[in-house]
């Protein structure tokens, strides 16, 4: 009977107890609860496992195959070295988002219809919020109302789309809307933006280096596995094979690399590689082939694991440092070595470098588009895999640990930060060399090999080639303190100062036009107060022979007119 609890419900309800206990019993508990959640993920079966009626229409709560279980089970991971990673951080109300945030992220991974996507879906956006929010600082704020904002918007067009839809077919399941897909399928086209506005896809994609990067140093690790690899799963489940992924998901590869290659925060820099390596999961769903697919998935699972590695390394600099630009960094290594391992190994990974998980997952994307004879993709997730390593591979390191020391001396971070760090190094190094059992996860038979001489060798000379481009226009990679303007300057600058300059021509047209009618309006009442008033001519007692007269009057001109 315990498969027919959903197991993000776990998580969820683990979040409201949170705050009403204290530790040491509230450490116990944020380390217990994901275990038992991974327990009851791997207790459900293939196949629809709980269902009902919600007006006239069949909701599914929990229908298991390989793809759910395998990014459910990523996402417990990632809370349970999250909560690791977490546990000395004060504030109770993170903790409570957090845990609610990935239990609905668990949620949509084990939704089998649109309704109880939805649901979870909204639960998701508001509880990452809270996650922003809880910084407590007045950027964090503003940054927060902006993200629950995009958010809202795009929960309104997925809900417009999942009502179109259910009208257009009748049903409420959650399967695969790439096959009609044409332009006449409006609630699929809806459906498909509300995916890829949480999946980061320009222009509505400014949204997450803005709010992430203003969570506080374990926000930020929590915030970058759930609502994009979320929207990766519903993509995989939804448009598998929709060709318009694939120009989406090579723009956001290289919009992702160029940014964070501009950035001077060392946390933003990492949130526009969210975006970069989003991309080259949707690119990969887009060319829809077995190999593709598998390669997404595996991608979305590795880049949760050394994303949030990258991001706990720059969380604990952050922490130990209270500083995160890049301009304000340097030489970190000498004192902080644990956590300049942690970090290489991290940018290691999200480079592809052989030996790593990200070598095993993201070349069979390439691979795929290969098979396919799509040579201009293939070509462009090759240049854009070059460039993941100038940006995260060597960028974020380098400025943060090994450029000009900055004179700053600060330890590892506390124990329980640097055991998340360990183990997440330690499942990056293991996937990449032993990748059989992320393969087995998959959601298609893997029939690949990625360490083939030529591959291997291939991947050290773009790699070699890359880094050695970075140090010969080191120059010009050293960032100054300069602000990058993205899309969000059009809703964050532009917009304000156009409503201002609006209203300042508006406003005083707007007040003389009222003032006009409300003095016309004014005379004409007093006109009818003239002649309907207590005093006024209508007012009057009239004689009764005087009434008589003008009535034998008016019948007179009536019947003139009758005769004419």
């Amino acid at each position: 009977m315990i498969s027919l609890i959903p197991p993000g419900l776990v998580l969820v309800a683990g979040g409201f107890l949170l705050p009403l206990l204290r530790n040491p019993w509230r450490g116990w508990l944020m380390l217990a609860l994901p275990l038992l959640t991974l327990w009851m993920v791997w207790l459900i079966p293939d196949g629809p496992v709980l269902s009902g009626a919600f007006l006239d229409y069949t909701v599914v709560p929990i229908k298991g195959d390989a793809l759910s279980r395998l990014f459910a089970t990523v996402f417990v991971i990632m809370a349970f070295a999250g909560a690791i990673y977490g546990l000395n951080q004060d504030k109770v109300s993170e903790l409570a988002a957090t845990f609610v945030y990935a239990g609905s992220a668990i949620g949509v991974a084990f939704a089998g219809d649109l309704i109880t996507v939805f649901v979870f879906w909204e639960i998701m956006a508001i509880a990452s919020t809270m996650v922003v929010w809880s910084a407590g600082s007045q950027r964090s704020y503003q940054a927060g109302m902006r993200y629950l904002a995009i958010h809202l918007f795009g929960g309104v067009v997925l809900m417009s789309g999942i009502v179109a839809y259910v009208g257009e077919t009748g049903s409420t399941a959650f399967v695969s809307m790439s096959i009609p897909l044409t332009v006449d399928s409006v609630g699929a086209w809806l459906i498909l933006v509300g995916f890829l506005i949480n999946a980061g896809a320009p222009p509505l994609s400014a949204w997450l280096p803005d709010a992430y990067p203003e969570a506080s140093y374990t926000g930020m690790v929590t915030l970058s596995a759930f609502t994009t690899k979320t929207a990766v799963y519903v993509l995989l489940r939804g448009f598998p094979g929709a060709e318009i992924l694939i120009w989406i998901g090579l723009y956001m590869a290289f919009y992702g690399i160029i940014y964070a290659l501009l950035e001077n925060d060392m946390r933003r820099i990492l949130a526009y590689s969210i975006v970069n390596q989003v991309g080259f999961m949707v690119a990969g769903i887009g060319i829809g082939t077995e190999m593709a697919l598998n390669g997404a998935a595996a991608h979305a699972f590795t880049h949760i694991i050394y994303k949030a590695l990258l991001l706990m390394s720059a969380g604990s600099v952050l922490f130990m440092t209270g500083k995160r630009k890049c301009t304000d960094l340097g030489g970190l290594f000498q004192s902080m070595p644990i956590t300049c391992v942690c970090g290489i190994i991290g940018a290691l990974s999200i480079s592809s470098f052989p030996f790593t998980s990200g070598f095993i997952s993201k070349s069979m994307i390439s691979q795929g588009a290969a098979d396919q004879g799509l040579t201009v993709a293939w070509f462009m997730l090759t240049a854009a895999s070059a460039g993941v390593f100038l940006h995260a591979g060597i960028k974020f390191p380098w400025f943060v640990f090994f450029q000009k020391d900055s004179g700053l001396r600060p330890p590892d971070p506390p124990l329980n930060m640097c055991v998340a760090m360990v183990l997440f190094a330690f499942l990056c190094i293991a996937i990449g060399v032993f990748p059989g059992p992320l393969y087995a996860l998959l959601p298609f038979p893997v029939d690949y090999v990625p360490y083939t001489f030529s591959h291997v060798i291939t991947m050290f000379q773009l790699l070699l080639f890359s880094g050695l481009a970075f140090f010969l226009l080191l120059p010009q990679m050293k960032r100054t303190l300069t602000i990058s303007l993205d899309v969000d300057w059009l809703y964050r600058r532009l917009a304000p100062a156009v409503i201002r300059r609006f209203g300042e021509v508006f406003v005083p047209a707007d007040q003389r036009a009222r003032k006009m009618v409300l003095i016309r309006f004014e005379k004409f009442v007093a006109g009818i107060f003239r002649h309907h008033g207590p005093q006024g001519i209508l007012a009057r007692t009239w004689p009764t022979g005087s009434t008589v007269m003008w009535v034998a009057v008016l019948l007179g001109v009536y019947l003139v007119f009758y005769y004419i």
